[in-house]
């Protein structure tokens, strides 16, 4: 007994030690954002000037505004093609499913390097061959961006749909409403956890992606991580621990949100069909 307190003791203080490694530096990331001296290694006072000296640089803002637009365009089209793919793999026979499951898993298990070089290569050559494609840009930047995020969305949705059964549309069917009807009626409402969570951790992924983002940007595009980047390569300042405390805590807030919605959806999904015949207007 006493040896398995022991090791249960050890296990924890290695845990302990292990959390402290890892967020240790962001809490002083945090910390020192509101530090009012210039110099980040000495703490002279609290402050939050530096938050509106940040917003107000030229460079900065619009980098944010880019990352806000693509962020949010690239939420919208990789929930509306990741929740389509997700009832489409989910229907279809294993042996056309398989080579699609093999694509959505690639996209998230290959390093993201490899997904950004692939990509850049494509846009260049796509521009060069077709010239009603965009040069590099925040639009190569969005599609690269719902390339990855289709698949986080599609992983999810198809999760959700597959726990479900397919009860509720059959009944839906036998009650008379048709395909349509059933899907915006009884399958839609009972997919709205996953589609929210996946749009959520889309629109996290995109905000704070760095590597797609930076190969396929051009010259004339900045995002709001390429700029953070590049302004640390010439030292820390406490206006870029604002920046990279603001980041974080847009980040936190979504992840935040969306394992609120996803908690909420892990009840027994049959109960999603209470009044069927009223929502269908049959009864």
């Amino acid at each position: 007994m006493r040896r398995r307190l022991t090791a249960k003791r050890l296990f924890t203080g290695w845990a302990v030690l292990v959390y402290v490694f890892l967020y240790l530096p962001i809490l002083v990331v945090v910390v020192y954002a509101f530090n009012a001296n210039r110099d980040v290694t000495y703490w002279t006072g609290f402050t939050t000037g530096w938050f509106g000296r940040a917003l107000d640089n030229q460079t900065y803002l619009p980098a944010v505004k880019t990352s806000v637009k693509i962020a949010f365009l690239n939420s919208i089209v990789a929930t509306v093609l990741g929740t389509a793919a997700a009832l489409a793999l989910a229907r279809m026979k294993k042996g056309w499913r398989v080579p699609f499951d093999v694509l959505v898993y690639l996209t998230l298990v290959v390093p993201e390097i490899v997904i950004a070089v692939a990509s850049l290569i494509f846009f260049v050559q796509a521009h060069a061959n077709l010239s009603i494609f965009p040069t590099l840009g925040w639009k190569t930047i969005l599609l690269a961006h719902i390339v990855f995020n289709a698949s986080v969305v599609t992983l999810i949705v198809r999760a959700r749909f597959v726990g479900m059964g397919s009860g509720l549309e059959e009944a839906s069917f036998d009650l008379g409403a048709g395909p349509i009807g059933t899907f915006r009626q009884v399958t839609l409402p009972r997919l709205y956890p996953a589609v929210v969570a996946g749009a959520l951790l889309s629109f996290t992924f995109s905000f704070d992606d760095y590597v797609l983002s930076a190969f396929n940007a051009g010259g004339a595009t900045q995002t709001w991580p390429m700029v953070i980047f590049a302004a640390v390569r010439f030292g820390v300042t406490p206006a870029i621990n604002a920046l990279a405390t603001m980041m974080l805590g847009v980040t936190l807030v979504l992840i935040l949100a969306t394992g609120i919605v996803l908690r909420r959806g892990r009840g027994d999904v049959s109960g999603d069909g209470r009044g069927l015949g009223a929502a269908l207007g049959l009864s």
